[in-house]
């Protein structure tokens, strides 16, 4: 009897012990999902939260950028909202509301500057006024701020462009490579040099000297019987508001008259883009995620 009185005891023992291990089990169980969700949630929250920091700061970066170019007045806070937006239209904004950007330093304090505009201008008759004189400076100003609708506004700013300091820009550095106009420009330097050339034509290719920046190879023959022609040509070329960097120059004596041969290079600059960077967020944060 005593026998089956431990026996009993101790199977009932042993279920108690299976079932506080079963329990042990369980709970340990629904502690390890319960931890698994919460580090998972917890790497979804950081993740969402590097989305929305990311979105932000492209968010920052754009109305930075549109505030800075002067497309846009100012806007309230520190980005632009979306009624903002909606209310901008660059051809209808003042030159004066746009204070500190760069329209309004290409506008006014470009476009003005005294120096380029003793540049000759080419007789444009969109640029000589009922005088009969070319625009001043403050002549187009008058015409810009006059205007009452976008599209006088409009033709106003390209009248600006055509007729004050800012036409000596592309003349002095083209936004293409325009081979006919590099030869013009020659052919101009030619006839104020008094010397009719039999021929013109650029010799070579394209160059990528440095970024955006390209070059012309030229070859520069010019015969004559006068030293005095030579050394205009090349004065001319000198002054030109165009670059031609003279490489090498070669004069020979060849009987009663004078040979000049010389290597040059003109330049011009590829238009500039404004560089759009996406930017990749993942679960990794130590993962690289930015490309161009």
């Amino acid at each position: 009897m005593a026998k089956e009185v431990a026996l009993s005891k101790r199977i009932k023992i042993s279920q108690a012990q299976q079932y506080m291990i079963l329990a042990v089990l369980g709970a340990s169980l629904v502690v390890g999902v319960c931890l698994a969700v919460t580090f998972h949630f917890i790497n979804l929250i950081e993740f969402n939260a590097r989305v929305i920091i990311a979105k932000d700061q492209a968010i920052v970066a754009y109305s930075d950028t549109i505030k800075n170019v002067g497309v846009c007045k100012k806007p309230k806070g520190e980005v632009y909202s979306q009624d903002e937006l909606k209310a901008c239209h660059p051809g209808s904004i003042e030159i004066e509301e746009v204070p500190g950007t760069l329209r309004n330093k290409i506008m006014n304090d470009l476009a003005a500057n005294p120096s380029i505009n003793r540049v000759e201008k080419s007789d444009e008759s969109e640029c000589i006024s009922d005088e009969g004189v070319a625009y001043t400076y403050e002549q187009l100003n008058e015409k810009y701020n006059a205007a009452d609708n976008e599209d006088d506004m409009k033709k106003a700013t390209d009248l600006i462009k055509k007729c004050s300091a800012l036409r000596v820009i592309p003349d002095a550095l083209p936004a293409h490579e325009n081979q006919e106009a590099l030869l013009a420009s020659l052919n101009k330097i030619f006839k104020v040099s008094n010397w009719e050339p039999e021929a013109i034509s650029p010799s070579g290719s394209e160059v990528n000297v440095v970024e955006n920046l390209n070059s012309i190879a030229v070859n520069l023959s010019v015969e004559t019987d006068d030293a005095e022609v030579a050394y205009r040509v090349l004065n001319n070329m000198e002054r030109s508001i165009r670059e031609f960097d003279v490489q090498s120059a070669k004069i020979e004596a060849r009987g009663g008259g004078l040979n000049l041969a010389a290597q040059a290079t003109a330049y011009w600059v590829s238009p500039s883009e404004l560089l759009e960077v996406q930017k990749v967020v993942k679960v990794d944060p130590n993962e690289k995620g930015t490309k161009k």
